[in-house]
C-alpha cells in the first residue's frame, strides 16, 4: 500500500488505522498516521466522557470538530499533502 493510500484508509477506522499501520508503507505515511490516530484517540475519549452527567451534553460540540479535522485530514491524504489538521495537528504521538 503506498503512501496516499495507506493515509487515506488510516482516517476511515481505527481498524483501517491499523491495516494501514501494519501492511502500508509505514515510513512515508507516518505524517498521515499520527493525525488519525489522534483522531481516532480524541473520538474515543469523547465518547467515553459523553457518559458523565452534565459533561456529556456538550460532548456532541466536541465530537463535531473532531469529526470535521478528521474528514479535512482525509482530504489532505487524498490530496497527498501533509498539512496538519485543525487543533489536533500538533500532537505527536508516531516518531
Amino acid at each position: 500500500m503506498d503512501k496516499k493510500a495507506a493515509g487515506m484508509v488510516a482516517y476511515l477506522t481505527i481498524v483501517g488505522w491499523f491495516i494501514a499501520y501494519f501492511v502500508g508503507d509505514k515510513e512515508e505515511a507516518k505524517f498521515h498516521l499520527n493525525q488519525a490516530l489522534v483522531v481516532h484517540l480524541a473520538l474515543i475519549v469523547i465518547s467515553i466522557l459523553g457518559r458523565v452527567p452534565i459533561i456529556g451534553w456538550f460532548t456532541w460540540i466536541l465530537w463535531v470538530v473532531v469529526v470535521l479535522a478528521g474528514v479535512l485530514g482525509f482530504i489532505y491524504a487524498v490530496q497527498d499533502q501533509d498539512k496538519e489538521i485543525p487543533l489536533l495537528g500538533i500532537v505527536k504521538i508516531l516518531k
